[in-house]
């Protein structure tokens, strides 16, 4: 089979003006970004229209470091709808350059089941992770002019800072840095350091916004430090918001680009699930929900993380809910939970896969605890034998839930018609009625000790020093109302990578806390989780380059 970029380069891309067609937008509506891309007004939203037409969700078991294949799944389904005579959408987070130029890749889809043009989407696309960029460190260069500016000083306590810097690249020398450094001219000396642009709180405001007028509120609520006397400082108090915004003025608007197969797809945003909450942004899919019958969109890495948060935050300020949910399941997966070494990944073994199971057994029971019956979608792979998948699926049949063997990554919608139409009967006869794990009224520490025990299955939860101290402070400015966003591994269910399958008896320990005050929640970071990842030993980037014809390689 050839490699994703091929199928990508050789597929016959239609005008985006056609695929506006199949959504009845008005070439009038369109903001071209060249002839396959477009950006689409916030205007096109229809609240009542959102309230008839369904949501699928789809997320998936603890994946291996190469992913499970929402993205793929998730364009699959929507072909394979399609297909079947249905109106669908697909509404996507937008790929970040860290994983692209580092270990995992691009995030278009796989195979046949790809949203093109991948080479623009994988690389600076329409540029808004640009715009989240240039936001992010205009505030930032805000923070220090004000430290600079003694005339018109807040007067900052330089030590309570929390805002970084943020850069689109896998780049760990810059996690922990000083600026400042020179004369008395080029600033205060002070330690900083750099996130990765999805995990900027910018980025999830911008996912989480319903239109300007509640960009800008959010924006202005950005938790920046304190002064002097311990008074709590926010962007609004340096005058950041307004020029902010403009920046954003086009990131705001979500994008239209197509599947291999020529049908829509909406890209917006771009969080990631492990430091933030891991989905596209509100505004596409309610557009998506707007502008056709189905929209079908995904939560990043495993149910731990992207559902709950799904679910927890993204619902929850929305409004939105899913009437179906896609568990995605490999059998690779199940033979790495089931103690198979990298390795032995593509080597059969229904020993490994039958031990493995249990993984997928937890992600399953946390869709009913949500109020959920989940579909698992089984993404094939060639070395996949029949024992193993018949072992998922008797698995899955205990569970009292259906597992559909799934061909969209060599085949395309044609590979995805079974899990289509079994969506449609689900969402039909019995669909999803969410129900969210907390609200408001419980504790910071009641929020955390309900997701730790009830979504990872640990035992206990226990704070650190720093963050216990740090729980006084939520308390005293008044964030502990808001949802938490759990930045954790996605490679285990607890919050230590090297326990996969399903671990018990576990304890979690929460070292600090991050704020997300503007987005409207708070971050426990649990274990050794970075905000800025590092390069592998061999990085994507040494195998991609492009020709005096400008056609690119080496992406995936």
């Amino acid at each position: 089979m050839l490699p994703d970029i091929e199928i990508a380069q050789s597929a016959a891309i239609r005008h985006i003006k056609e695929i506006a067609r199949t959504l009845n937008v008005s070439n009038d509506d369109l903001e071209y970004y060249g002839k396959y891309k477009a950006k689409l007004p916030l205007n096109l939203i229809d609240e009542e229209k959102i309230k008839q037409h369904n949501l699928i969700l789809v997320t998936a078991v603890t994946p291996t470091p190469a992913g499970e294949g929402k993205t793929t799944m998730t364009v699959g389904i929507t072909d394979g709808l399609n297909k079947i005579g249905k109106k669908a959408v697909a509404v996507l987070r937008e790929p970040s350059l860290g994983p692209v130029f580092g270990m995992k890749g691009g995030a278009a889809g796989g195979g046949y089941s790809q949203i093109i043009p991948m080479e623009d989407i994988n690389l600076h696309f329409t540029g808004d992770f640009s715009a989240v960029e240039k936001a992010n460190n205009l505030l930032s260069a805000l923070i220090d002019n004000n430290l600079q500016n003694k005339k018109r000083s807040l007067n900052i306590d330089p030590r309570t800072i929390v805002w970084k810097r943020v850069m689109d690249l896998n780049d760990r020398a810059l996690r922990h840095i000083i600026i400042g450094l020179g004369g008395s001219s080029d600033g205060m000396p002070r330690q900083d350091g750099f996130n990765i642009t999805p995990a900027s709180e910018i980025m999830a405001i911008l996912c989480l916004s319903e239109g300007m007028d509640d960009l800008k509120q959010r924006l202005g609520n950005i938790y920046i430090g304190t002064t002097m006397k311990g008074k709590p400082v926010f962007a609004r108090d340096l005058n950041a918001v307004g020029a902010l915004a403009v920046l954003l003025k086009d990131a705001i608007k979500p994008n239209l680009v197509q599947t291999l197969e020529g049908n829509p797809a909406l890209l917006h945003g771009g969080p990631f699930a492990s430091i933030a909450q891991g989905t596209n942004s509100v505004l596409a899919t309610k557009m998506g929900l707007s502008l056709s019958e189905y929209a079908v969109t995904e939560a990043g890495f495993g149910a731990d993380l992207g559902a709950e948060k799904f679910f927890d935050i993204k619902c929850a300020y929305s409004g939105l809910k899913p009437k179906a949910v896609v568990l995605v399941a490999t059998v690779r997966a199940m033979r790495h939970h089931g103690g198979a070494k990298k390795d032995e990944y593509n080597s059969a073994s229904a020993k490994h896969v039958e031990k493995g199971l249990g993984n997928l057994g937890k992600h399953i029971e946390n869709m009913f605890l949500f109020g959920y019956k989940p579909v698992v979608a089984i993404n094939y792979f060639p070395g996949d034998t029949e024992e193993e998948i018949q072992l998922i699926k008797d698995f899955c049949s205990n569970y009292g839930v259906e597992a559909i063997v799934c061909k969209g990554f060599a085949q395309g919608g044609n590979g995805m018609t079974e899990i289509a139409a079994a969506l449609v009967k689900q969402i039909q006869e019995e669909p999803g009625e969410l129900k969210p794990l907390y609200n408001g009224h419980h504790s910071m520490e009641e929020k955390i000790e309900t997701i730790a025990t009830k979504v990872y299955g640990a035992s206990t939860v226990e704070y650190s020093v720093k963050a216990k101290a740090q729980l006084e402070q939520i308390k005293e400015l008044g964030f502990d109302k808001m949802p938490v966003c759990m930045a954790k591994t996605p490679k285990s269910l607890s919050d230590d990578e090297r326990k996969t399958g399903r671990p018990k008896g576990f304890i979690i320990t929460v070292r600090e806390f991050e704020y997300a005050t503007g987005a409207g929640f708070v971050i426990p970071v649990l274990g050794e989780m970075m905000r800025m990842p590092g390069l592998p030993n061999i990085p994507a980037a040494e195998t991609i380059d492009i020709d005096a014809n400008g056609k690119i390689t080496g992406l995936s």
